[in-house]
């Protein structure tokens, strides 16, 4: 594998693996990964065949989080600050959305993390819908330690997922979260023996939902990530819309059909 190659993806059973391939840095991720990582998830999480997406690190760590070296060739010093300060907010704006992505991703995301999940890599995880770790998986919002305030999405996500006493210590302190108390607080979904076990516990729950309506699938996800932060009567009122339009789809007659033959539902893709 090339430097250059900072993410690869594979496709099999409605299942789109993207696994962060640069195992040499730890998945340290530089403007390349960045790119990869956004422009995998955009794909896969608008290609009609793929009903469910797993994410994954190659090598002795999910993710070491942002590159440092990369990182210190970002700002030059410049004689006009307001340009500058522009130029950090596209670039910052530019990194969020490459995490964005997974939350954006029509299917769901799983996350299968081993060993550290770091930085940049709590930001990405925080963006997905489930996340499954190995027993010697750990989490940290290290970004104080660099005197980086976090501002790729941990800050805004995390407490959705964690309480916020919680995500308030791990970013004043910067210290390790391991998998045991994230799995006690509920980041995490399953917590497996070892990474082997952990993939294929995420392997599993993707195959599963793949084998989901994928429209309502995609409702369910639209639903909730729109119902966020928002008034439980918007919500409703969201879903309301969706269903007026969704519930007369193939999918619910096949489901019904199915359900009512004892045999299982086969579900087309949705429209590109």
């Amino acid at each position: 594998m090339t430097e250059a190659k900072r993410v690869e993806v594979a496709i099999a059973g409605g299942v789109a693996h993207v696994e962060l391939a640069r195992p040499d840095r730890l998945n340290a991720m530089d403007g390349e990964m960045f790119a990869a990582i956004g422009e995998a998830l955009r794909a896969v999480g608008r290609d009609p065949a793929v009903r469910a997406i797993l994410l994954s690190g190659r090598g002795r760590h999910f993710s070491a989080g942002l590159d440092l070296e990369y990182a210190s060739r970002q700002f030059p010093p410049s004689q006009d600050p307001g340009r500058a300060a522009e130029a950090r907010l596209r670039h910052i704006e530019w990194l969020q959305q490459a995490f964005g992505a997974a939350e954006a991703a029509r299917p769901p995301v799983i996350a299968a993390i081993h060993g550290g999940c770091i930085g940049a890599g709590v930001d990405l995880v925080s963006a997905c819908d489930l996340r499954v770790a190995s027993a010697d998986a750990f989490f940290q919002v290290a970004e104080v330690d660099v005197a980086i305030t976090a501002d790729l999405g941990t800050l805004q996500r995390l407490g959705y997922l964690l309480p916020h006493g919680v995500v308030r210590e791990l970013a004043f302190t910067g210290r390790r979260m391991g998998a045991e108390e994230a799995a006690r607080y509920g980041l995490i979904n399953r917590l497996e023996a070892s990474r082997e076990a952990a993939m294929a516990a995420a392997r599993g729950l993707a195959e599963t939902i793949a084998a989901k309506s994928p429209l309502a699938v995609a409702g369910a996800k639209r639903s909730l990530n729109h119902s966020r932060g928002r008034p439980i009567e918007d919500g409703l009122r969201d879903v309301a819309l969706w269903n007026a339009a969704a519930l007369v789809s193939a999918d619910l007659e096949e489901a019904v059909k199915a359900r009512l033959g004892k045999t299982e539902p086969k579900f087309g893709p949705l429209a590109d």
